[in-house]
């Protein structure tokens, strides 16, 4: 390690007052961390969970303290400065030093990257990716005339179903045939494009968006989706734009290798992180709340000496309508029912790839679900050649 200037104490320095950074600060402190602990953040809000926002805050049904991530308490408890409202700008690695937009140069022992996303959009159209815009939706939603939702994937099929709720005339469009169809396989995509369907979502799926135009949005197809109101949520970016000459390696993430670590005493964590998964024998990134959580503890962990490899089973899941669904492992082209009835839209999937087992669903049975998971098959090539959303 270089020898580093006497910064008092030691100190760890988290950049991303999100989930991945909240749990990062948590886990050290289980862990027994006693070292100076501060977390930096763009946005002024509090660490507060995402999941919600496209469900039970833009639908009304939360206010926005109970997605607040932890109570007062708990966060004093926790012993750690928060700086928020200053985004970082730039990373000295060597220094370990990040410098932030108000002019703030803040050093540490250990920097932690937990920056998250930016969504991807359409000039001058609207985004979900915070609670502001939550609830700046939230607002609007319920005036307009005709809402089209830009993006077939999770969050965009959470939005249609939300506004659907609210009684908002919706139109859910992007290329794929079905919503979620990357995620769930074509058999249960299908049941989900039936139901949202049968809840009054229109779909204009199977034709990319080309534009947003006065009177709407444009398909590939030369139609024109009528709009008063756009939503695009047809993808996000790792946030590493600040990092771009910090000289890690970026590249659809910030690469780490398999223990998280990025640099020297520099670490990834969350939706950022595109981290070596040995058990995959690739580079993996997921964008999903659980991985948050236990990539925090495992770089928590590491950044205390364990030098353990991180490699979960991916996770993920979604409610829309009266659907809870839960994803394990990998989406593949052979599914087959195990539990339950597609019918009753009561059943666990199990999903095969060239003969092994690569993933598991469970549609309004989560607990089934999960037992099943021990059948997914830890390595083999048909799993590592598997995507997953945020995956590279």
């Amino acid at each position: 390690m270089p020898r580093r200037r006497d910064l008092g104490v030691v100190v760890t320095l988290i950049v991303g007052a999100s989930a991945a950074g909240l749990a990062t600060a948590e886990a050290l402190r289980r862990k027994g961390y006693t070292g100076r602990l501060t977390i930096l953040g763009a946005e002024p809000h509090l660490p507060y969970d995402r999941p919600p926002l496209s469900k039970q805050v833009l639908s009304g049904a939360w206010e926005p303290a109970k997605a607040q991530l932890r109570p007062a308490e708990a966060l004093a408890a926790l012993d750690a400065e928060f700086v928020l409202g200053d985004p970082a700008v730039h990373l000295d690695v060597a220094e370990r030093a990040v410098h932030t937009a108000s002019g703030r140069v803040l050093e540490a022992e250990n920097v932690v990257l937990a920056t998250g996303l930016r969504p991807r959009t359409l000039p001058g159209q609207r985004t979900l990716r915070t609670l502001d815009d939550a609830l700046a939706l939230r607002s609007d939603l319920p005036q307009c005339k005709r809402a089209v939702v830009v993006g077939d994937g999770v969050l965009g099929a959470e939005i249609a179903a939300t506004a659907r709720q609210m009684g908002v005339p919706v139109t859910l469009a992007g290329p794929q045939q079905a919503p979620m169809e990357l995620q769930l396989g074509p058999v249960v995509a299908g049941l989900l494009a039936e139901l949202h369907t049968s809840q009054g979502v229109d779909l204009r799926l199977g034709a990319a968006v080309t534009g947003v135009e006065d009177d709407g949005v444009l398909l590939e197809t030369g139609d024109v989706l009528p709009a008063d109101l756009v939503v695009v949520a047809f993808g996000s970016a790792p946030a590493t734009e600040w990092l771009s000459n910090s000289g890690l390696v970026l590249g659809n993430g910030v690469v780490c290798d398999s223990r998280c670590r990025a640099a020297d005493g520099i670490w990834a964590v969350g939706d950022v992180a595109r981290w070596h998964h040995e058990t995959l024998g690739r580079l993996v990134r997921l964008e999903n709340r659980t991985n948050a959580t236990e990539q925090a503890v495992a770089v928590a962990a590491n950044i205390l000496g364990a030098d353990q490899p991180y490699t979960p089973v991916p996770y993920f899941w979604t409610d829309q309508f009266d659907a809870k669904i839960h994803v394990h492992g990998f989406a593949g082209p052979e599914a087959s029912v195990v539990e339950g009835s597609l019918a009753e839209r009561r059943f666990v999937v199990r999903y095969h790839r060239g003969g092994e087992v690569v993933g598991v669903l469970g549609w309004n049975m989560p607990k089934q679900a999960r037992q099943h998971r021990q059948a997914i098959t830890p390595r083999c090539p048909a799993t590592a050649a598997a995507s997953t959303p945020g995956a590279a």
